[in-house]
């Protein structure tokens, strides 16, 4: 039977609510419409002077060439940490869900990663990789591996996906651990006594019902991959060298704080913004009747 609070009036709901309503006004309505408002206006570098220019930034954006090839690099970023945190954090869960002794300290030790913060993961990779001091430089040059992210942008590249997939697979391993363990061990003990052996056991009865977590997990890591690694990015390589590393929300600061542009960083803003809402309604709506069903 559901339960239902009631309350008398209306006074302590909206008093309960209120800490909520303040954070999300403060916090996401105000910036969210002052970046609306600089979107359509053009400041000069000092923010002196103002004018209206309508949807000009947005038309000079969507006409820019370096920005397309931060779309185009954005969507690889965000297609390589999600397939790789996704695989890793169900191969990660699949082995933890075996009767083994001592799985709940392999547990917690899998989750670990998650707690870290990003720039912190971003500081334990240089001391790992750092061209001059990192620890597997040596054994990478060893093997005849010129190893130098500062300067080459296709491994700076690589070591941003590694990083950002490495971070968030704990995050996916929790999930699909907790999707595992809610499976009847009936299904898959039948399924057993008819001959069904590994992969294929896994194939026809446990991925079929592991579904709707994926479909959640897609969503969630593309939206990790595209708006929360911009701290893990920047700590290590600044977007650079060059523009290799440069994904949307890094360019919106790049362009905003240090460059000055506010009416393009502005806009740009806006759009990942809308990116966030289209996301969150996908999730919701597609997401949520996929897990219904």
């Amino acid at each position: 039977m559901e339960r239902r609070t009631l309350f008398a009036g209306w006074a302590l709901p909206a008093f309960l609510v209120l800490p909520q309503l303040a954070v999300t006004v403060l916090f996401f309505l105000v910036p969210a419409w002052r970046a609306f408002v600089e979107s359509v206006r053009s400041v000069n570098a000092f923010g002196l002077n103002a004018s209206f220019v309508g949807l000009a930034n947005f038309a000079d954006l969507l006409g820019s060439g370096p920005y397309r090839a931060t779309v185009l690099r954005t969507l690889v970023y965000c297609a390589a940490v999600t397939l790789l945190a996704m695989a890793g954090g169900l191969v990660l869960a699949v082995f933890a869900d075996r009767e083994i002794r001592g799985r709940a300290i392999y547990r917690a030790l899998l989750i670990l990663p998650y707690a870290i913060a990003p720039a912190i993961a971003s500081v334990i990779f240089v001391f790992l990789l750092q061209p001059e001091i990192g620890l597997l430089t040596h054994l990478f040059r060893s093997f005849g591996i010129d190893w130098n992210y500062v300067l080459n942008g296709r491994q700076a590249f690589a070591l941003v996906i590694l990083i950002g997939a490495w971070k968030q697979v704990s995050y996916n391993f929790i999930f699909y651990l907790a999707g595992l363990q809610s499976i009847p061990r009936a299904l898959t003990e039948a399924a057993a006594l008819d001959g069904a052996r590994g992969f294929t056991r896994f194939r026809t009865i446990v991925w079929p019902l592991l579904t709707p977590t994926t479909f959640f997990l897609v969503v969630v890591n593309v939206v990790y991959a595209a708006f929360d690694t911009f701290a893990l990015i920047f700590a290590l390589t600044g977007g650079g060298p060059g523009t290799a590393t440069e994904t949307l929300v890094v360019k919106v600061y790049r362009d905003g704080v240090i460059n000055l542009d506010l009416g393009g960083s502005a806009a740009q803003s806006v759009i990942l913004m809308a990116l966030i809402v289209g996301l969150t309604v996908l999730q919701f709506r597609y997401v949520g009747r996929r897990t219904v069903a």
